[in-house]
């Protein structure tokens, strides 16, 4: 089983795309370092204040992807939260 999931950002502060890389880089990171999955940004858009991250994680136990990725969306929401973004949107897909 593949779990992907899909997180929609607002960065409302940033003024330049070197705002926008901070809180991208920090995201990406700390969701690394936390749990064992892939974290990329998918849409690189020429806005500063809007974002896309892909996560993927895989396992054979689809109860177990669920939950990570349940954990991993709050983990998401409340570091962005942290560094002035928003989650917006997210979607999630199993393959």
């Amino acid at each position: 089983m593949i779990a992907s999931l899909t997180l929609e950002l607002s960065i409302e502060h940033a003024q330049s795309l070197k705002d926008k890389r901070q809180v991208m880089r920090s995201l990406k990171d700390r969701l690394r370092n936390s749990f064992n999955i892939s974290v990329a940004e998918l849409d690189s858009t020429g806005l500063w204040n809007r974002a896309t991250i892909g996560v993927v994680g895989i396992s054979d136990s689809r109860d177990y992807l669920d939950g990570l990725m349940k954990n991993v969306e709050r983990k998401a929401t409340r570091i962005a939260n942290n560094c002035g973004a928003e989650v917006t949107d997210s979607f999630l897909e199993f393959l």
